[in-house]
């Protein structure tokens, strides 16, 4: 039951992720490769805050989120005066360099040998030990991610969204200010992947570079387009299916190595039969191909 209870929750993690990065991507038309690293801000914030001061596991949250919002600002203003490739281009360097603070920041992150003893939530006096209870916080996390996706989208402020990823040029010429509108985007979907990247830290009680890598990101982007950008479900899906697939491997009896390296192959044939018949992924409304 505990097993079951595990995938569930990282279900839960990754939908959160997922969610957030379809609101960039798939909403708006930025495609960022950068998205583990402010998963990574989150986690590492959210536990330096909890075992160097013992401050309490929503304080540690709201720490990872404005950090995460600071570091999207200083990030997006430049970057998002490109376009396209450069965009892309621009987000991956950031990624690498996040990933080399993370494993070279000895005195701060520990670098390589990551943080251990990350303390479990206690929210209003509730400790969350067990797996049923952590279902349920991580549920809790990936409904608020929904919600505010779901409510920015429905505003006007999702129809500009919507405009700038169909012409963004025509955006402009309806006097909207496009620049405000994707550093304002970028910054709530990094809160969003920062939330996640905290509650990840406290329930698996150890972080490490490893997990941040940009390997990370492009699964995230992965989850986006197979479940379908611009779906409100689609995220949840692309989570649920490539969550999945290595315990599906790891149940009919593969080694360790060779699930692992056919995990790879078929997330990328996935993504390459996705891309070539059907774009828009499972449940989604935008493709990848524009």
């Amino acid at each position: 039951m505990s097993y079951l209870l595990d995938i569930l929750i990282l279900v839960a993690i990754y939908a959160t992720l997922a969610t957030s990065l379809d609101l960039l991507a798939g909403r708006t038309g930025l495609l960022s490769i950068a998205h583990a690293a402010f998963y990574g801000l989150g986690a590492y914030s959210s536990a330096l805050v909890a075992t160097q001061s013992g401050a309490p596991f929503l304080l540690g949250v709201a720490v990872g989120i404005l950090v995460a919002i600071l570091i999207s600002f200083i990030v997006s203003l430049p970057s998002l005066r490109l376009h396209d490739d450069y965009l892309v281009i621009a987000t991956f360097g950031f990624q690498m360099i996040l990933f080399s603070v993370f494993n070279n920041w000895m005195r701060l992150t520990r670098g390589p040998l990551g943080i251990h003893g990350i303390p479990q939530p206690v929210i209003f006096g509730w400790r969350v030990d067990t797996h049923l209870e952590f279902l349920a916080l991580a549920t809790a996390f990936a409904c608020f991610a929904y919600f505010v996706v779901w409510r920015i989208t429905s505003s006007p402020f999702g129809r500009v969204l919507h405009a700038i990823r169909e012409d963004e040029v025509f955006a402009k010429a309806l006097g909207k200010n496009t620049l405000y509108f994707k550093v304002t985007v970028f910054g709530v979907s990094a809160a969003l992947a920062a939330m996640a990247g905290s509650l990840y830290a406290h329930y698996i009680t150890f972080i490490d570079p490893t997990s941040f890598t940009v390997m990370e990101s492009i699964l995230i982007i992965s989850m986006v387009i197979i479940g379908g950008a611009g779906s409100l479900w689609g995220p949840l899906v692309g989570a649920i299916v490539l969550v999945m697939l290595p315990e599906v491997l790891r149940f009919i009896g593969l080694p360790t190595d060779v699930a692992a390296n056919l995990r790879q192959i078929i997330y990328g044939s996935l993504l390459v039969v996705m891309l070539m018949f059907r774009p828009s992924g499972l449940l989604g409304k935008y493709g990848f191909n524009k």
